[in-house]
């Protein structure tokens, strides 16, 4: 047992864990029923613990406890009478959140309440229980077998289904979850609970039972990066990422022989771009905005391991699946809270496919198949369709094989000694076990509140050829941005579909609120007009300075939609100021750049465009640019006549440079000095402008960040075609002669 378990066990001093307050993901095994322990092996005591893909998981042996052997503490909520009601043992965790399940808090997560109809109809369920006779549809289906068929015929009804009528098997009723995902799922409403903490995640992972782990570190594209963990590589102790060298790994080993990967997953991308195609060529800006934040360690980095994936839209869903099944072992889906894991891992989870699975497109009929040879117009494409079908039948009876061979292979007794090792050897483990494998399992539930999973919930796939963990959300910063503001308003922090944001100019002396005074927006740069893209699902105001610093503190009498928690005002802070220091001069200089219309150099223009973008958590983001002139004095380098002889001089003064230098070094051999070169300044290179800049306001100063701008006031639209370009002319708009024909009113 480790230390910390072994002390906290010891200041309960034998009371229930549920009467404490522990966080339940830290401290599983303090939730469990108290059942009687084995004692380990002692002859594999000295054995190393060996990790291996193919060992059978231990969900048989402790898929779940009868609650009526569990000891009733004090504080009990629920009476002995209703837990005594219970014919069939509960799931060992809820499969929806991952929480243990307990029948006593009412306030925690994992809380089943018996007298639930879906709870009942789970517990009470008994597979060799003979259905209750319906005697209304009996003699309904009796009196119809005795009419003439022929009136049956005009009717519509067949005899067969009349005699299959009662054969209909409805199975097993699905697993419930626990009262807490039932009120997500149907109110929107759930008590929050505790993060864990990165060691906590790099210590459950240090537990898995398999050999080959990849790690899924999934991002939110609305506040991307703030939503990114950069210590991530180092916390978890997983190797470094793959470099731009053709000879650097892109795979390492870790402790006891076992493999870990990282793969960047971006998701809810479609709120990015309105096209796939847009979304997938800000790939390379997406790239070097994460060798920014991943530090100047990871500045060579490939990242070749990055999707933008759309869990609404299902872009590139599929390829994600497929790897997840190719990979096998244990895939971890690794996140801030809120970046929508549990929606990603409904979508990649592999589904329906086992141990003899086949690709059903390739199982064909003897009608398709000769159909397909009848197609054939050639010699030539006959002996391909003929070699085509024989390669199916190959392959489908390979997979025959192989599965027949798994049904039939017996278990390896070694791995047996192993699982009853490691099922007493670490009673008090971090991971919970998995749940039994069945081809469409119950997949953890969406909820837009942050912290809907409370435990890792193991679903294993492929007749547990591996299996997918979802993790609980990290804390983003603390308190959550969701404490400033009034309950009613929290839904409208999340942004849940990709918003066209409208321009608002910002005049020397005017500020930008967001919220009524979330979020206060004030150019610091004086004689500069600011423009400001909010992508953000909240309204902006812009108004006076003055008057928006009163609004944000709350002691404004104007009438302002606001969104802020009341006494919260006075929390006001600055977050900083920023800098608007990226050149964004040929995205957002309109026609003269455009290369449809002036096609003009960005260098040759007599001023500059500087951008940021400001991130607010988990909101969205704010495009901020302002446009700044060329110093006094300066001249276009693309407007300088060139000397056509230029290339010549250039060449002469290089040579002459090189003999001086030549000379130079011989004459400070002969004194037996050391040679110095000499630094040249270049008269030519203009100097450094003064960055505009602008400073945010938000609750304790926190919840804001910056990065490279992306320029999404550009990126979707139509795409402008030039007039050389266009293959026909484009039609005129008749709305203008359509109104001329419209009689003059009198």
């Amino acid at each position: 047992m480790r230390p910390a378990l072994r002390e906290t066990r010891r200041l309960l001093d034998g009371q229930h864990a549920f009467q404490t307050s522990i966080q339940a993901f830290l401290c599983p095994a303090l939730l469990r029923p108290q059942v009687a322990r084995r004692e380990p092996h002692t002859e594999h005591l000295g054995q190393s613990q060996r990790f291996s893909t193919s060992r059978r998981a231990l969900q048989e042996a402790v898929n779940s406890v009868p609650l009526e052997s569990e000891p009733v503490p004090s504080g009990q909520l629920q009476t002995a009478k209703n837990a005594n009601r219970i014919r069939r043992p509960l799931p060992r965790a809820c499969p929806g959140c991952g929480a243990p399940t307990q029948i006593y808090d009412t306030k925690e997560p994992g809380f089943y309440n018996p007298d639930r109809k879906a709870v009942a109809k789970y517990v009470e369920y008994d597979p060799d229980a003979k259905a209750p006779e319906q005697k209304e549809e009996d003699v309904y289906t009796k009196a119809l077998k005795q009419v003439d068929p022929k009136l049956l015929e005009e009717i519509g009804l067949e005899r067969d289904v009349l005699e299959k009528g009662n054969e209909v098997d409805t199975g097993a009723p699905e697993t419930p979850v626990c009262d807490r995902c039932h009120n997500l799922i149907n109110h929107r409403v759930g008590p929050p609970i505790y993060h864990p903490s990165v060691e906590a995640i790099q210590q459950t992972i240090a537990e898995s039972p398999h050999r080959r782990n990849h790690i899924y570190h999934v991002v939110d594209a609305a506040d991307f990066p703030l939503s990114l963990v950069p210590t991530l590589q180092s916390s978890l102790r997983i190797p470094k990422l793959r470099t731009k060298n053709r000879r650097a790994k892109h795979k390492g080993w870790v402790a006891n022989d076992r493999i870990a990967e990282v793969s960047f997953i971006i998701t809810r991308s479609d709120l990015l771009a309105p096209q796939k195609e847009q979304v997938d060529a800000l790939m390379p800006y997406i790239q070097n905005v994460l060798r920014d934040v991943l530090g100047r360690t990871n500045k060579d980095a490939r990242l070749g391991n990055v999707r933008l994936v759309s869990a609404q839209r299902g872009w590139w869903t599929r390829q994600v699946k497929e790897e997840i099944w190719e990979r096998g072992g244990a895939g971890w889906l690794v996140g801030k809270v809120n970046v929508g894991k549990s929606s990603l891992f409904e979508l990649v989870f592999p589904k329906g496919r086992g141990a003899d699975y086949q690709d059903v497109r390739k199982i064909r009929s003897a009608a398709e198949r000769e159909a397909m040879m009848k197609r054939a117009e050639s010699l030539d494409e006959l002996v391909a369709v003929q070699k085509q079908l024989a390669d199916e039948d190959a392959e489908i009876e390979r997979y025959n094989r192989v599965a027949k061979e798994h049904q039939h292979k017996p278990p390896d007794p070694e791995d047996e000694k192993i699982d009853e090792d490691d099922q007493d050897l670490d009673p008090d483990a971090l991971l919970p076990p998995a749940q039994p494998w069945t081809p469409y399992p119950v997949l953890p539930i969406a909820s837009s509140l942050p912290g809907t999973t409370t435990s890792p919930i193991r679903i294993p796939f492929g007749r547990n050829k591996g299996e997918l963990v979802d993790l609980p959300g990290l804390a983003r910063t603390s308190p959550g941005l969701e404490t400033f503001v009034a309950p009613t308003f929290h839904d409208d922090l999340i942004m849940k579909h990709r918003i066209t944001a409208d321009r608002h100019v910002l005049k020397p002396g005017q500020s930008l609120l967001l919220g009524g005074g979330l979020i206060r927006l004030t150019p610091v740069t004086q004689d500069l007009i600011f423009l400001v893209h909010p992508f953000v699902p909240i309204d902006p105001h812009i108004t006076r300075t003055e008057k928006a610093a009163d609004l944000q503190q709350q002691v404004s009498d104007r009438h302002v939609k606001s969104i802020l928690a009341p006494a919260v005002g006075e929390k006001m802070r600055s977050a900083g100021r920023y800098k608007l220091k990226w050149d964004v001069t040929k995205q957002l200089a309109g026609p003269l750049t455009s290369k449809v219309a002036a096609k003009m150099r960005p260098e040759n223009l007599p001023f500059r465009i500087f951008s940021t973008d400001i991130l607010v958590e988990g909101v969205g983001w704010l495009e901020v640019s302002a446009q700044v002139r060329r110093p006094a004095g300066w001249k276009a380098p693309g407007m300088v006549k060139k000397d056509p002889n230029a290339a010549r001089k250039a060449k002469l003064e290089a040579q002459k440079k090189a003999a001086e230098e030549s000379r130079a070094k011989y004459e400070a051999k002969l004194r037996g000095e050391e040679y110095v070169k000499e630094k040249v300044v270049d008269e030519d290179v203009e100097d450094v402008v003064e960055f505009p800049e602008i400073e945010v306001f938000s609750p304790l100063g926190k919840f804001v960040g910056a990065r490279m701008p992306m320029c999404a006031s550009v990126v979707s639209g139509p795409k402008q075609v030039s007039s050389r370009e266009r293959s026909a002319r484009p039609r005129r708009s008749m709305k203008s002669v359509k109104a001329q024909r419209k009689p003059m009113p009198k």
